[in-house]
């Protein structure tokens, strides 16, 4: 599998790396995914405190045991659950930062985590505390590098601007183009890495799962309308699982696309785009042709 660097850290990794959210709680079912996912070349996965209430980083540490120098390991922190209580809150504070790595350790079972993440923003937040954070972190050995999970221009510009973060998650598929008008450009230039999650966008467009619901922008006729127009750029070998992994991939901002799995077979399919060909420059254009350049209305 290509491997590549980070932004300008020495994380390297495999430019399929797998979103451990859809993975759900039976542990050996999991793990099992987690394994045959490291087994085929993937390094990098993403967790974070946040999911099934902490059961996900749990499975993760689980499954990575006596493996861990084979991971770049992310997770996420900022969404803080007050015991006795529904839900989350926000808290981007120093206090909560420097606290919850330590809880998301003892979950995760390591005593370092490679990629930190924080998981939202915005511009109300006290950025320079968060940065002070991560940065204090990564001082002590705890974290290798951080960045930012977040599809808000207005806040990523600000982390872009102000902290050394390697890195950026932000949705991006063929479906969802708003990074190409408001952030892949951005971080290009700063030579920060683009992490891009969703790239099937819930399965829309999985090659064999057929849409049952819109998605934002598309009404489900228009959604099967363009799968149907895309299967025109399939080959025997790229299915539109494939084709619309390799589409995330083709921006140079972008290092590694993260899509979820749930079985063996999506895991599977997701994979194979590391082994299919690059899009051609006429293969991006009339992906671009086929689909609607989405812009961001709000946080510009």
């Amino acid at each position: 599998m290509k491997m590549n660097r980070l932004g300008a850290s020495e994380l390297l990794v495999g430019e399929i790396g797998l979103g451990c959210m859809s993975l759900g709680t039976e542990e050996q079912k999991a793990i099992g995914l987690i394994h045959e996912a490291l087994d085929r070349g993937v390094n990098l996965l993403d967790t974070a405190d946040l999911y099934d209430e902490g059961r996900n980083e749990e499975i993760v540490g689980k499954a990575i045991r006596g493996r861990r120098d084979q991971v770049v390991l992310a997770t996420k922190v900022g969404n803080r659950r007050i015991p006795g209580r529904e839900g989350w809150i926000w808290d981007p504070s120093r206090e909560y930062v420097m606290s919850a790595v330590k809880e998301s350790l003892r979950r995760l079972g390591t005593d370092y985590i490679d990629l930190y993440q924080l998981h939202g923003g915005t511009l109300d937040d006290p950025i320079d505390e968060t940065i002070e954070a991560f940065e204090r972190l990564k001082r002590e050995g705890v974290i290798r590098e951080y960045g930012i999970s977040s599809i808000r221009p207005n806040v990523i510009r600000e982390y872009a601007a102000r902290s050394s973060i390697v890195s950026v998650m932000n949705a991006y598929s063929i479906v969802d183009r708003r990074a190409e008008e408001a952030v892949l450009p951005l971080l290009q230039e700063r030579g920060i890495s683009v992490v891009a999650r969703g790239p099937l966008a819930r399965g829309a467009l999985a090659a064999n799962r057929e849409p049952s619901r819109s998605v934002p922008d598309y009404e489900l006729e228009e959604l099967k309308a363009l799968r149907e127009r895309l299967r025109a750029l399939e080959t025997p070998g790229r299915s539109l699982t494939q084709l619309a992994i390799r589409y995330s991939l083709a921006h140079p901002a972008v290092a590694v696309a993260i899509p979820g799995a749930s079985s063996r077979e999506q895991l599977l399919q997701n994979i194979a785009a590391a082994q299919t060909p690059e899009l051609s420059p006429e293969e991006v254009a009339a992906i671009r042709g086929f689909s609607k350049p989405n812009v961001y209305a709000d946080h510009r």
